[in-house]
């Protein structure tokens, strides 16, 4: 064999698995044909927060009044920050390479297909492994209604040249709410289009309701059941026709309805690879596909789609394979941070997911911070807390509120730890702060089905 492991995809996933198993000794391969670091370094994770935090300064400027600072907001320039962001993306790409080079391993910046279980094709030549890894993401489904090729897709945020005036969003992902507020908040008129009754599914509802109110409040359009039917170009922009009859005005559609597992032309039938009926690639909980040898991690197998979890497939994998300490990774309260304005922090069940276990508690606080007591501004922050009532182990907690998700990532330890309703009470909080109100939280929320019986 030619390599002991060729990883294909140098996404979070693929480097973390190559640098991990060069440095345990494998003579590793990896190749990437697009750009190192994989979607979310160069059209994902870090340049959509960038971008959320410039967003962000305009609104930090008016705020400021309130405290006495005389600051002038004169407008947002879009091509010095795309400057600026880009050279940060290029410099973070160029650090995956280094790190796999540095270790060892062999870079191939080329596709790569397999011809066999064994064997892949890469920059023109065949090289064998001995074990193969597929770490190819995802990449963004396009609508398939009429005049759909006059949409954007999320990639397609980090090239625009300018900033677009009016903008149509279709979709309620996670993709979808975060780019509203970025363009709304860097001058943008943002509608926000999706064809469910409220956004985000499979977030806890409370979540979500706060969530569409604030984005409200702050002057983005949410049209909820309605969908695009059909984009029309038009002289200075487009039309956009929706299901309940209106017309928009815009100067860019973009389409967040989702991705998908891009597994296109890796040679996955040849190597008998087994696929999903949705298109991913099928393993079992350590990353093995339908050939033993043969792993997938990552977005690709269209699991939990979160860089941080990609990262750990890809460290346990190197472990199991040749550290000599096999193991896995549990996809149990693993924390979410969606960087909407404001963001979400979110950890283990929503309480619709924990009331399907058994029965539940729920404590919740909303509450205007300090901050906007003193800056105007008309923004309130929710907590949540989900707990079993038998066994009072907190089952999830969630946030809506600035500086969520940093907040969420130490309540993840507590939860990993299976902390008790009573380990958050004997919990000193931290004054004044919005986290202390995580473990000041006391009064339950009423129980509807205890109400109803009364």
């Amino acid at each position: 064999m030619d390599f002991d492991l060729f990883v294909i995809g140098g996404g979070s996933a693929g480097v973390r698995c190559g640098r991990i198993s060069a440095g345990h000794g494998a003579h590793v391969a990896v190749a990437e044909s697009r750009f190192w670091g994989g979607t979310c370094v160069n059209v994902g994770c870090v340049p959509k927060k960038l971008m959320v935090q410039a967003a962000e300064y305009g609104a930090l400027a008016e705020d400021a009044r309130g405290f006495g600072w005389d600051i002038a907001v004169r407008g947002h320039d879009w091509a010095a920050f795309a400057e600026r962001r880009n050279a940060e993306i290029a410099r973070l790409s160029g650090i995956y390479r280094k790190l796999l080079e540095g270790a060892g391993a062999t870079v191939f910046e080329a596709r790569a297909r397999l011809v066999d279980p064994h064997t892949v094709e890469v920059d023109g030549t065949r090289v064998t492994a001995k074990h193969i890894v597929i770490a190819t993401g995802g990449a963004p489904v396009r609508p398939s209604f009429r005049g759909a090729e006059h949409c954007l897709v999320s990639d397609d945020l980090f090239t625009l040249p300018r900033r677009p005036e009016r903008v149509v969003l279709l979709g309620g992902g996670y993709i979808a709410c975060e780019f509203a507020g970025i363009l709304h908040g860097l001058g943008a008129k943002v509608h926000q289009l999706y064809r469910g009754q409220l956004f985000l599914r499979g977030f806890d509802d409370d979540i979500r309701e706060a969530l569409a109110e604030e984005m409200r409040a702050a002057g983005i359009d949410l049209r909820f059941d309605c969908d695009a039917v059909r984009v029309e170009k038009v002289h200075d922009g487009f039309i956009v026709h929706t299901t309940d009859g209106r017309m928009l005005e815009a100067d860019a559609v973009f389409a967040a309805v989702g991705r998908r597992p891009n597994t296109t032309g890796l040679g996955l039938d040849e190597a008998g690879v087994r696929i999903t009926d949705k298109g991913a690639i099928a393993v079992d909980e350590a990353g093995r596909t339908s050939v033993p040898h043969i792993h997938a991690l990552g977005d690709v197998t269209d699991r939990l789609n979160l860089t941080p979890v990609a990262t750990a497939q890809g460290h346990a994998l190197a472990d199991t394979l040749f550290g000599g300490t096999p193991r896995t990774i549990s996809l149990e309260n693993v924390p979410t941070g969606i960087f909407t304005i404001p963001p979400i922090g979110t950890v283990g069940l929503s309480e619709a997911q924990a009331a399907k276990r058994g029965t539940v508690d729920v404590y919740l606080s909303r509450f205007r911070p300090l901050r906007h007591t003193i800056s105007g501004r008309d923004r309130k922050t929710l907590m949540k807390l989900v707990v079993d009532r038998q066994t009072q182990r907190v089952l999830g907690a969630h946030m809506l509120g600035e500086d969520a998700p940093e907040i969420i990532q130490g309540l993840a330890i507590a939860l990993v730890m299976g902390a008790t309703k009573q380990d958050f009470d004997r919990t000193i909080g931290v004054h004044p702060s919005a986290a202390e109100e995580f473990v000041t939280m006391r009064q339950k929320r009423p129980d509807p089905l205890a109400e109803a019986a009364e």
